[in-house]
């Protein structure tokens, strides 16, 4: 039976598009010069027609970007065949298997074994090496709304290798049996471990962490991808509460027409999750008292982002949170900045949520804004 999406859900899919007042190009919509082509792709069907399609549009980019890094040549030397690499996928079946149908559907198209997609689909799940060129990064900043007119704010910066600026896609998502979605997506990756919303105006962005307790258990892309598919914010909190994930993220939830947002550190042996009541910001570490004496790797850059965030979010009382994500120079936007964690911004979404619906903009970089605009009617 098809899942009984809203009335919204039409207008999700379908107010995507480029503002050309602002922007130099248009999101790969039109062939004008730009240094951060963001593609546009739209999917629909079963979720393994769903990743037939994501990998039929996303394959030369997987082969182009992906297998070329560092990072990805790291984890197929350490874990491509491994028992630890089979156990993951096991826990991803049982969890949840029809996401693991979009990643099969996925290699169909992009015309690639299974494994070696799954492989890079449990990258953060996985120990690299400490000198290890894992990509790192994502900073956030939260406002709660103010008033009754006023939308709450998600703004994040999504920071990711290098080698993918200019490779990535802002994907709308249509399932047969789930509320469609729209989201910033990697070459070969789930969408959903970026920054996105989905037609029920359930918004989520997601920084990176790396706490030192990764385990057997449910990967963390996959958790992501189950989030975009829940109806309310506390659905997803209870995702993000299980027990069984192998590893975790920093997500930062909201729900349009309610308004509310939380921030939710959620490495594999813990969750806490915090009501924003006030204007709050994130970067790639957790930073409850709580995980005090938790075990986690803290970059220079993500130290120096968080305390600029901290810092910089009076600034919100008369600006937009631009003028946060923008800074170059601690930097919190990233562009070649030599940092200690490897990683460039390669998009920015800022997300809108009022009390009957949402907006949302994605900037591939700070001269290039507004290059893919949306909105959502509740």
């Amino acid at each position: 039976m098809p899942w009984p999406v809203p009335r919204a859900y039409k207008l999700l899919i379908m107010c995507t598009e480029p503002d050309f007042s602002e922007s130099r190009n248009a999101g790969g919509l039109v062939g004008m010069e730009t240094n951060n082509s963001i593609t546009p792709v739209s999917v629909a069907g079963s979720h393994f027609e769903i990743g037939t399609s994501l990998g039929a549009a996303t394959g030369d980019a997987i082969r182009d970007r992906v297998f070329t890094t560092p990072e990805f040549a790291e984890l197929k030397a350490r874990w491509l065949n491994s028992t630890r690499l089979g156990q993951l996928e096991e826990a991803a079946r049982s969890a949840y298997p029809e996401f693991v149908r979009e990643i099969e559907g996925m290699a169909a198209g992009a015309e690639l074994d299974f494994e070696t997609l799954f492989l890079w689909n449990c990258r953060g799940d996985l120990r690299l090496p400490p000198d290890g060129a894992e990509a790192e990064g994502c900073t956030c900043v939260l406002q709660p709304a103010v008033g009754h007119d006023k939308p709450a704010i998600i703004a994040h910066n999504e920071d990711g290798a290098p080698e993918f600026l200019g490779h990535c896609f802002w994907v709308t998502v249509n399932p047969d049996d789930g509320p469609g979605f729209q989201s910033f997506m990697y070459p070969g990756m789930l969408p959903g471990h970026t920054f996105g919303m989905n037609a029920w105006g359930l918004a989520q962005t997601i920084n990176n962490i790396r706490v030192h307790d990764l385990q057997i258990g449910v990967p963390r892309q996959i958790i992501t991808r189950a989030v975009l598919a829940c109806r309310e914010l506390n659905d997803a909190v209870d995702i993000l509460k299980r027990k069984d994930r192998a590893s975790g993220f920093h997500h930062a939830l909201g729900q349009a027409g309610l308004r509310r947002l939380v921030s939710v550190e959620a490495p594999a042996s813990e969750c806490y999750v915090k009501e924003i009541e006030v204007p709050s910001g994130h970067a790639n570490h957790v930073i409850d008292p709580s995980f005090d004496t938790t075990r986690q790797t803290v970059t220079r850059s993500s130290m120096l982002r968080q305390a600029k965030v901290d810092t910089d979010l009076g600034i919100w009382t008369r600006e937009e949170p631009e003028v946060i994500l923008f800074d170059t120079e601690t930097p919190v936007y990233r562009a070649n900045d030599d940092g200690d964690d490897y990683a460039q911004t390669l998009a920015t979404g800022v997300l809108h949520l009022y009390a009957n619906g949402a907006e949302w903009t994605v900037h591939a970089s700070p001269s290039e804004r507004h290059t893919i605009r949306g909105r959502l009617n509740i």
